[in-house]
């Protein structure tokens, strides 16, 4: 076993559930409130946004829900993904540390996102749904979407942040080849957009305003309904197919994380990793320490307040108890554009409340130095938000190397950079910039979040 680089499963291995983490907890999390009552809101009050079957999963107490076959089938396309111990990366950091990756760059959008995009669509699908809208920050939740939308004859409709839609044209190309509309947001086509624009004619967008723009969309058509690529119990649900997977492969070849390590902006990707090894934590068969790794810029878990907020900008969406920026604060337009979000998901905010997980912010020139080192090293390009989880890694594995540590290091590698190239370009150029949050900016937000 020590030769392995690569470890694969066959597709008679690919996962046919996925894991709810809820009925393992030792609390349940609180529960969602209406955005006018501020009472606990019911299956009743989703279905103008989603179809009964994803309302069901967003409130299940089952611990496995069965993966359709529909679902199935088009997973196999790209799935189980491929786990690799970066070797390289090892012998260049001279470090004792074991450190493994799970890649999610192999899909079709060239991320994890399809993970939850494709039985999103599908459950629409099968409910008579005939489109979807949706926001997306890097591009990478619209792409996936489009795609999967594509597979199962939707509509698609996509309001991509105005500094990534800027940032990343090939984003957007990509939707387009899939059959979407995109339209940069705050846009002129929905009156959330417009209120944006009359405040701030220039602003960059964040993923908070998209959210508002797409539900305000969705709800009044009877044909359309909203997909979140991101937050959601049953989001972060679809994506435990990477840590199940994880776990099968980490046993392949007989090892058991140390530390395990991915990064946050509404937590889907982290969740999808980790959620499966805190249940082996749970019961006892191992005892990583889980780490959420995310932008110093917009640090939710580790400066953001654990309150009631909306998840959108302008406050249609239910209050949930997150950590939270406040609903309508606006990030400094990173590269990493899929972390700029104001909340972390409820469950990942639940569970850190709990003492299950630890979290670190890190600047983007630390992340886009550790990436061009793993790029040299391990060949992949990776996308700007796990570039965090890549830095996180290596300052572990840094740091083994000065105690003599032999320690496993997992982190999930949630996709390609191939169309952020110009991020990259920023940093070879000297240009990329740290941003600082100050705690004026955030206490300015946080002051219009909800008294509950």
């Amino acid at each position: 076993m020590a030769e392995y680089t690569k470890v694969v499963l066959e597709e008679s291995e690919l996962p046919n559930r996925w894991y709810n983490i809820v009925p393992d907890l030792p609390s349940p999390p609180p529960p969602p409130l209406h955005p006018k009552t501020r009472e606990p809101i019911g299956p009743d009050d989703l279905t103008p946004l989603f179809p009964m079957d994803l309302i069901l999963q967003e409130v299940s107490q089952e611990r496995f829900i069965d993966i359709p076959d529909e679902v199935l089938e088009v997973y196999k396309l790209w799935r189980p993904t491929p786990l690799y111990r970066a070797r390289r990366l090892e012998k260049l950091l001279d470090t004792p540390a074991k450190i493994f990756y799970k890649y999610e760059g192999v899909s079709p959008a060239g991320s994890h996102k399809p993970n939850t995009s494709v039985p999103q669509a599908y459950y629409n699908a099968k409910a008579g749904a005939k489109k979807l809208t949706t926001e997306t920050g890097a591009g990478q939740w619209g792409s996936a979407l489009a795609f999967a939308g594509a597979q199962f004859g939707l509509e698609v409709e996509v309001w991509q942040v105005r500094s990534s839609y800027d940032q990343k044209p090939d984003r957007q190309r990509m939707m387009r080849v899939w059959g979407a509309e995109v339209h940069p947001s705050p846009s002129d086509v929905t009156e959330a957009g417009r209120q944006i624009h009359a405040l701030d004619p220039d602003s960059p967008g964040s993923l908070g305003i998209a959210i508002s723009e797409a539900v305000m969309r969705a709800a009044p058509d009877p044909d359309a309904k909203y997909a979140l690529g991101s937050v959601l119990n049953h989001v972060l649900l679809h994506q435990t197919v990477i840590g199940e997977e994880a776990l099968l492969q980490m046993k392949k070849v007989g090892e058991t994380p140390d530390l395990l390590v991915g990064c946050t902006g509404g937590g889907s990707n982290f969740a999808g990793l980790s959620f499966p090894f805190l249940r082996e934590k749970l019961a006892g068969n191992m005892n990583p320490t889980i780490r959420c790794v995310e932008p110093a810029s917009c640090p939710s878990l580790t400066k953001g307040e654990y309150r009631y907020d909306f998840g959108d900008t302008i406050g249609m969406t239910p209050l949930v108890k997150m950590h939270t920026l406040g609903h309508d604060f606006i990030p400094d337009p990173i590269h990493a554009g899929g972390l700029r979000y104001h909340g972390m998901a409820p469950l990942v905010s639940h569970i850190y409340e709990l003492g299950m997980l630890d979290a670190v912010a890190i600047h983007q020139n630390e992340c886009f130095e550790a990436a061009v080192k793993f790029a040299r090293t391990e060949g992949i390009v990776s996308a700007p938000e796990p570039t965090h989880a890549i830095a996180a890694m290596m300052r572990e594995a840094l740091r083994c190397r000065e105690t003599g540590e032999e320690k496993t290091i997992l982190t999930a590698l949630c996709g390609h950079g191939h169309f952020d190239l110009s991020s990259y370009d920023a940093y070879l150029n000297g240009e990329l910039v740290d941003y600082d949050l100050p705690e004026a900016k955030i206490a300015d937000a946080m002051s219009r979040v909800p008294v509950i």
